[in-house]
């Protein structure tokens, strides 16, 4: 697999599938919540927490997709993380869909999610 200088790989660079098994590994990591769950989403596997939706995975890009705060969301898409969640080309504005196959960062935006959707719940 072919990796950037901060060991990171594009999915077209390790073919989708190494991305694929780094989404199941850390999602695997969160359901000893009860309250989470697996689902799907638009075809898309995802995680739910409490029924609203955390995290996906884009299998036609190879990457993940996560909901999170509309401040964060442009941070990442600003920052070069990420970019803009568009199926269809309608732009979702709390979801983000982050390229790199990084397991820090997808690890670190994972437990972004699902705090976010824990703060939805109190609302």
């Amino acid at each position: 697999m072919a990796r950037d200088a901060k060991g990171t790989s594009s999915p077209g660079q390790s073919g989708g599938g190494d991305a694929r098994a780094l989404y199941d590994t850390l999602t695997d990591d969160l359901l000893y919540d009860p309250a989470i769950g697996r689902a799907t989403m638009m075809g898309y596997p995802c995680v739910r927490l409490a029924g609203r939706f955390v995290a996906s995975y884009d299998d036609q890009a190879g990457c993940l997709v996560v909901k999170l705060p509309h401040d964060r969301v442009a941070e990442l898409v600003e920052n070069g993380s990420g970019d803009p969640f568009a199926p269809a080309g309608k732009v979702f504005r709390e979801w983000v869909s982050i390229p790199a196959v990084d397991h820090t960062l997808w690890h670190t935006l994972l437990a972004e999610a699902v705090d976010f959707a824990r703060k939805g719940l109190a609302e």
